[in-house]
């Protein structure tokens, strides 16, 4: 690990969504200050993401074995290898009423850029996400 990128190996069991959102949610305090915070919407979309992208290795991908996460000037880029070599895609057009199959479509939606690269055997689905700076508040008198 670097000041500026964390890797997190994957142990597949309950709470493997939960383990990758709280470690993003660290990195982003820790990286970003208070627009990394819960409640700003660049923390919101990136971790509603993690849990899109985990969750979708879990279901179509194989076993998720590594989630990365590396800054850059005002970006949080997150990578989820797997080990299936089967790149993600739609399954016909989005709706919103169905109770599942909306992962891709907040990728596209949420994320400032997101793809799929081949990684030993299998994959790594990333994404970005702009967390634009802002300033600590000061407590009141």
């Amino acid at each position: 690990m670097t000041d500026r990128t964390r890797r997190y190996e994957l142990v597949a069991g309950d709470g493997m969504v939960r383990e990758c959102r709280a470690h993003t949610r660290r990195a982003l305090s820790e990286w970003f200050g208070p627009a990394g915070d819960p409640g700003e919407v660049a923390a919101e979309d990136a971790l509603l993401l993690v849990s899109e992208v985990v969750t979708n290795a879990l279901t179509h991908g194989g076993v998720p074995y590594e989630l990365r996460l590396d800054r850059t000037e005002g970006r949080l880029w997150v990578q989820v290898s797997d080990t299936s070599a089967v790149r993600p895609r739609p399954h016909g057009r989005h709706h919103a009423d169905r109770p599942s199959g909306h992962g891709l479509y907040l990728l596209a939606r949420l994320s400032a850029a997101w793809g799929c690269l081949p990684r030993g055997g299998g994959k790594a689905v990333w994404f970005e996400v702009e967390v634009p700076a802002r300033p600590a508040t000061r407590p009141g008198p």
